[in-house]
């Protein structure tokens, strides 16, 4: 008889998750990352990143890359809203939401803006430029 061992993966850490996030949208030319910590804040979420893309093309492809490597680093189930049409995406991957918009489209909502009214931001990669 032969024991089979389970094995499993381990959903990363909020932090890794986040670092791994910013890293995949940083190296695929996402634009204004912003990372806004909630921790403290909510219990929605651990923290919550916003970025844009340059196109609907472009959002779309970075949502789905996002996705796959959070899913190869085993973070299991993580759930994207808004491919069809690719002006805003949202990816929940737990302990982080994920926003991924056009330009345009980010402006119009300003989301950053509803969670950070006394939180530091972290911004990472280029700044648009208008």
């Amino acid at each position: 008889m032969t024991i089979q061992k389970e094995t499993t993966r381990r959903a990363l850490s909020p932090e890794k998750a986040k670092t791994l996030i910013e890293k995949s949208l940083d190296a695929d030319k996402a634009l204004d990352i912003v990372t806004i910590p909630l921790k403290e804040a909510s219990a929605l979420a651990d923290y919550i990143i916003v970025a844009s893309g340059t196109s609907t093309r472009h959002v779309s492809a970075l949502a789905e890359k996002v996705r796959e490597k959070l899913e190869k680093a085993g973070q299991k189930h993580v759930r994207i809203e808004g491919l069809g049409q690719s002006d805003w995406v949202v990816l929940d991957a737990g302990d982080i939401i994920i926003h991924i918009f056009r330009p345009e489209v980010r402006a119009f909502y300003n989301i950053e803006k509803m969670w950070t009214h006394h939180t530091p931001l972290d911004v990472i990669g280029q700044q648009a430029h208008a």
